[in-house]
């Protein structure tokens, strides 16, 4: 149905506030540059109006921080755009802040999180190699 694939990579030792907080920094980053990927608004028998939703799934995988450094690797290789999280983000508390230590680090001394891409399916999967579902 759909000839792109959304995949959200976690690394497999966060705790659970930390997996559910960077998923919805992630995805925030994929909607923001791929406003076709947000449907229409929802509305419920009664009228009441909703925010639209992707309107494409978006599949949950879990990694160890080296398969996750070889992900986001990859995807710069092939000149995927992704949404990225590093650790250090954890202590910010604002956008300003958060670009200031992103910006900090390379790709090789970054301490990914997580990383959202979109692309063709089977790039997708070929960045994505080694990572296994959430869990």
């Amino acid at each position: 149905m759909f000839d792109t694939k959304i995949a959200i990579v976690l690394r497999n030792n966060l705790a659970s506030w930390q997996k559910l907080n960077v998923t919805a920094f992630l995805m925030s980053g994929l909607a923001g540059q791929n406003r076709e990927i947000i449907g229409e608004a929802y509305k419920d028998r009664a009228g009441n109006l909703y925010h639209p939703l992707s309107i494409q799934p978006i599949i949950v995988l879990s990694a160890e921080g080296e398969t996750l450094s070889a992900i986001h690797r990859r995807s710069l290789e092939r000149g995927i755009i992704s949404s990225l999280f590093i650790e250090e983000m954890f202590a910010t508390g604002h956008d300003a802040a958060n670009r200031a230590v992103f910006a900090e680090y390379a790709p090789d001394d970054a301490k990914v999180v997580g990383i959202a891409i979109r692309a063709e399916k089977k790039i997708v999967d070929k960045i994505t190699k080694g990572a296994t579902m959430h869990q």
